[in-house]
């Protein structure tokens, strides 16, 4: 169903690109490195670290309660950092942004909040086969504390979700839809704007998780008219341990707390009980990650500097390239053949185990993702232990790509 397709780009230098990233330039086993795990963590521009530095070296205090020139400072590159998101996710309010520790915790939050409250005995989850765990855990956990049933719609041969059996499964008894928009082990785009228009048909909420969509293209989540959407901060060339949740705000302000501490409280009394806050700080209890949400700021700044379309082609043409080796080796199963997928490569290697070819080709520099890639229900769909995923990103080079055929032909070679 994905209609996702964009040519060659060659006004984009990805050379240019990457000397803004530090890490990438080093030796690995002697060999220069070649990054291609993007799909679990994109690597961090000089801007990103930078920012992080300078919190740390001017302006660290706890922000929001401060009465000092520091605090002042840290809000403001604080508050500074929700607005840079809502910008970046369509126009949200500045309200409807939640920061969190990334995308599992943002889900975990919509589950223990919206789900406990809001589901009972005989509703229903729809889900699909090609969900990461902390889409379907959480849920799990909810369907066993309410009486909830979940329901799983199947992923076609060549990695597309299949829509007729995902749209069988959505009926009256459906008040949940939580789908990937991309899969981070198939790399398939799915058609979020129809599964969240039929969702809606229906009266079900729909969780959208875009942890692997943000950093390869464009959202607008209002023009989707998702009642949450969300994705983590360091897929996004941003820091580990921060994350968004947006959520329309009729839905948030009707959402009770999930976590209880300072910063989300209005009033505490043991006589009188406590009352909370408003939005956004109603589910953000606690002191937060504040450089990670400054250096998510930074992230998505410097990624708003780039032409965004030109990198999409040019990690397009990427994908081409590798497609088209991998395709022409007998030895080598590509596992996600869905056309509009973005570029991530999982394929196995007849007669190997994915982390011996993975260990393989880190001795050669490479540094490539094996295992399940938390997606065992989709392992089990194909009867596979795991793949073998190169991810790219807007910094891979079509010299790097060449480096993997010729390296993963050395592996072919000694297996």
């Amino acid at each position: 169903m994905s209609a996702r397709s964009v040519a060659a780009s060659p006004e984009f230098d990805p050379r240019a690109v990457r000397a803004e990233f530090p890490i990438l330039d080093q030796l690995v086993e002697g060999k220069p490195l070649v990054y291609l795990d993007n799909a679990a963590s994109t690597q961090k521009p000089e801007a990103v670290i930078e920012a992080i530095a300078h919190y740390y070296r001017h302006d660290h205090s706890n922000v929001h309660r401060g009465a000092h020139a520091l605090a002042d400072r840290a809000t403001a590159a604080f508050e500074q950092a929700r607005s840079d998101v809502a910008a970046f996710l369509g126009g949200a309010k500045r309200e409807e942004i939640i920061f969190t520790r990334g995308t599992t915790e943002s889900i975990n939050l919509v589950a223990n909040s919206w789900g406990r409250t809001q589901l009972g005995p005989g509703d229903e989850i729809l889900l699909t086969e090609m969900e990461h765990h902390a889409n379907i855990v959480p849920w799990q956990m909810v369907a066993e504390a309410t009486g909830a049933v979940i329901r799983v719609a199947p992923v076609l041969d060549n990695g597309e979700l299949d829509f007729v059996a995902w749209t069988a499964l959505l009926g009256e008894r459906t008040r949940l839809v939580a789908m990937t928009e991309v899969s981070n082990t198939l790399g398939t785009v799915n058609p979020v704007a129809e599964v969240v228009q039929r969702a809606h048909a229906v009266g079900a909420v729909v969780l959208i998780d875009g942890a692997q969509a943000v950093n390869h293209f464009p959202v607008d989540v209002l023009a989707l008219e998702a009642d949450f959407y969300v994705f983590s901060g360091h897929k996004l060339f941003g820091p580990t341990g921060v994350g968004v949740l947006y959520g329309r705000e009729a839905l948030l302000e009707a959402m009770p707390p999930w976590q209880g501490g300072g910063e989300m409280i209005e009033r505490v009394s043991f006589s009188a009980g406590t009352t909370y806050t408003g939005l956004p700080w109603k589910f953000e209890a606690g002191t937060p990650h504040i450089a990670g949400v400054i250096g998510l700021g930074a992230a998505i700044r410097w990624l708003d500097g780039l032409d965004r379309a030109a990198a999409a082609r040019h990690e397009q043409a990427l994908l081409e390239r590798v497609d088209t080796a991998l395709a022409g080796m007998s030895d080598v199963t590509r596992v996600g053949v869905a056309p509009g997928k973005v570029a991530v490569a999982s394929f196995l290697l007849a007669g190997s185990h994915p982390s011996d070819v993975g260990m393989l080709l880190d001795q050669q520099g490479m540094a490539v993702r094996t295992g399940h890639h938390c997606t065992m229900p989709l392992m089990d769909r194909y009867g596979i232990p795991g793949t073998v995923r190169a991810s790219f990103s807007l910094y891979n080079t079509f010299d790097e790509v060449d480096r993997f055929i010729e390296g993963l032909d050395k592996v072919r070679s000694f297996l």
